[in-house]
Parts: structure tokens; C-alpha cells; sequence
């Protein structure tokens, strides 16, 4: 989940987003969900990650990390 956490956080500040830019697409109240996604204590729901690879322009598989490797390469 810690590296599922840094691909997030890793895209994110690739498109130029805040963690507040972030709260605001989700429409939440605060930022924590996204903090705990970004530190791996908690994962998006498959409806957050639909809306998380929408808005970095990645697949959901590009934003998943098992075994400290991404499953697909943004080169590919």
C-alpha cells in the first residue's frame, strides 16, 4: 500500500495538483483520505481510483503497485 501511496502522490505533482486540488475533484471535506492514500494506511475505493485515473490521464492499473513494481510502465 506504501508504494500505491508514492505512485499517487508521484502522479499527482506530475499533473501539477495539490493535495487541496485533489479534495476539490472528490468534493471532500477535508484532505485526509487523500493523505492516507498518500501514505499507504488506507486505499481509494474502486470509484475514487476510476476518478483518480481519469483525472491523472493513467489506467487504474498504471496507479496500482504490487511487489514494489508498477504494473504497467508509463513508457509503455
Amino acid at each position: 500500500m506504501v508504494a500505491t501511496g508514492q505512485r499517487i502522490t508521484d502522479l499527482r505533482v506530475a499533473v501539477g495538483m495539490s493535495v487541496r486540488d485533489l479534495q476539490d475533484v472528490f468534493g471532500f471535506a477535508t484532505p485526509q483520505a487523500i493523505y492516507k492514500w498518500q501514505h499507504g494506511t488506507a486505499m481509494p475505493t474502486l470509484d475514487n481510483l476510476v476518478v483518480l485515473a481519469a483525472v491523472f490521464g493513467v489506467a487504474m492499473d498504471d496507479i496500482i503497485v504490487t511487489d514494489g513494481e508498477w504494473l504497467y510502465s508509463l513508457s509503455a
